[in-house]
């Protein structure tokens, strides 16, 4: 946390005459809803890790406003031989943030990483002969059978996103995070890795090397990024009170998500702008370690379905409002095409009917490790309601707590409690990581090859695979359905709501905007 004492000094420092040239160039000071403990987008899902990756790296497609594929690093694409071959052909003049050109061999080596970690990678690279460099600027990928998803596949927003990184640091192990001398991408803004103080500070310069598409409008993530500001700071405040007060007493510019406690006076200060700017919001939800006792058992995991109670969890998170948050939420985003009420019998509540099962699952008392994030306010609430559910229904649950960070960091262990290893541990997605089979990383069925949690689930293999194939809605809603009853049989995690975030800034800045839950930096301009 930052002292109150050193943030209001700033303040008083910002506000003296003497310094009015300093303000015009005063960087922009923003909030982040966690610290930044890992920099590689490949390498950690988490969310603070894609919001950093969207300053420091750029992608080669991007969704617009209507969530279709644009051309971003991109200056065209050739579809050949009945969709079995693509040709894509670099931009001119894109640079790496070391001053290095950007090549077809860096896209070829980007590529390969991120498909070994992600859902729409692994599909891709399933489906690839080849994917190799013609030239400096053009690459081709030769398919086995056509693959429609191709553009949004190399354009997805969430985590993870296939950022374009230089091709030796593509090289590395995706499953060992890289160090921040090595966060080098050709994105609008540059990673300051010498300022980078995990739980404190992280600081990113504008990339004056950074050349923005001449066509088109800013639309979601695409068109043009013209970075206005020239410096950009996040400020880790870890305590929601601070924040605010920071915020008003304009020592930061930017909270990124406001705690519902604090909504109403933040919207009577005249000099704040409160918004919800993602109306697909968040998911939230339980996951489970299914390689370690006790919930290697299904049976176990089957019985927790019965003891979820949405309200309960939503309410901790985002307060009474019921305008903020939404229940009845299965596997698919509320209000999007998929979303289905297949198999939510399962999340009827009903505690006593949970304890009972948990009685017939075979459960003999084993330790439940819940790892708990202390310093994210709604992963706090959801872990304090959490627990207290699964002691009520007669679990032995043991309670770890850290920093979000730290969490993140422990979620690769495979050991049992025992040596270090965890059971349990509650997150938040957003709706747009979860409108489809394609980017919804925890409603794979791997095994040990797969996510964190490592559920297997053959069945919810094939089903993604025909959801593939699948040409029309129709075709694919049934698939929709198919898998979402399949998952409460599996149960690789637990929905447990829906809740839509507020932001807060000062409205000397303009431009903000933080579609689909991802700050957007470039087009913020400050008065």
């Amino acid at each position: 946390m930052i002292p109150r004492r050193s943030l209001l000094a700033g303040a008083a420092a910002l506000a003296a005459p003497s310094v009015a040239r300093a303000q015009a160039t005063r960087p922009l000071r923003f909030v982040p809803h966690a610290n930044l403990s890992v920099v590689d987008p490949v390498a950690s899902t988490a969310y603070i890790t894609r919001n950093h990756g969207f300053l420091v790296w750029d992608t080669l497609y991007a969704l617009d406003d209507g969530f279709q594929p644009q051309p971003q690093m991109l200056a065209g694409d050739r579809v050949e031989e009945d969709g079995r071959r693509w040709v894509f052909t670099l931009r001119e003049g894109l640079r790496f943030h070391d001053g290095e050109p950007v090549r077809a061999e860096d896209c070829v080596a980007s590529l390969m990483r991120w498909s070994r970690r992600d859902a729409m990678g692994s599909r891709l690279a399933a489906l690839a002969e080849e994917i190799r460099a013609l030239d400096d600027r053009r690459f081709a990928i030769r398919l086995r059978a056509p693959f429609p998803h191709m553009r949004a596949a190399l354009g997805k927003p969430g985590s993870l996103a296939p950022f374009i990184m230089p091709a030796r640091i593509a090289a590395r192990d995706p499953f060992q995070p890289f160090g921040g001398a090595e966060a080098i991408g050709s994105g609008p803004f540059r990673f300051r890795a010498d300022e980078w103080n995990p739980g404190a500070r992280v600081a990113y310069e504008r990339f004056d090397g950074y050349v923005p598409r001449e066509d088109g409008a800013v639309s979601f993530l695409a068109g043009p990024k013209r970075a206005s500001v020239a410096r950009i700071e996040w400020t880790i405040i870890p305590d929601p009170a601070t924040a605010a007060a920071a915020l008003r007493a304009g020592e930061v510019d930017w909270w990124e998500r406001v705690t519902p406690d604090l909504l109403a006076s933040l919207r009577r200060d005249a000099a704040l702008a409160v918004e919800i700017p993602d109306p697909l919001g968040f998911i939230s939800t339980l996951r489970m370690n299914h390689l370690q006792p006790p919930f290697d058992n299904p049976a176990l995991r089957r019985a927790v379905l019965p003891a979820v109670n949405q309200e309960d969890y939503m309410q901790a998170v985002m307060g009474t409002d019921r305008s903020l948050w939404r229940t009845g939420v299965g596997v698919f985003t509320p209000g999007t095409p998929l979303a289905t009420e297949a198999g939510m019998d399962a999340l009827r509540f009903d505690l006593e009917r949970a304890r009972r099962l948990v009685a017939e699952s075979g459960y003999r008392g084993e330790p439940v490790v819940v790892l708990t994030a202390t310093d994210v306010p709604a992963l706090a609430a959801l872990s304090a309601v959490g627990i207290d559910m699964l002691r009520r229904i007669g679990l032995s649950v043991e309670e770890k707590a850290m920093d979000w960070g730290s969490v993140v960091r422990s979620l690769g262990s495979r050991e049992p409690v025992s040596r270090g290893g965890w059971s349990a541990y509650f997150s938040n997605w957003a709706g747009l990581d979860h409108v489809d089979p394609a980017g919804h990383l925890v409603l794979r069925g791997q095994g040990a090859q797969g996510f964190i949690g490592w559920p297997d689930s053959p069945r919810l293999e094939r089903l993604r695979e025909e959801w593939f194939e699948a040409v029309a809605l129709a075709e694919q809603k049934l698939i929709a359905a198919a898998m979402q009853e399949q998952a409460f049989e599996d149960v690789p995690y637990v929905p447990l709501g829906q809740f839509f975030q507020p932001m807060a800034y000062r409205r000397t800045l303009r431009g903000v905007a933080q579609p689909g839950g991802i700050p957007r930096f470039w087009g913020v301009e400050s008065a």
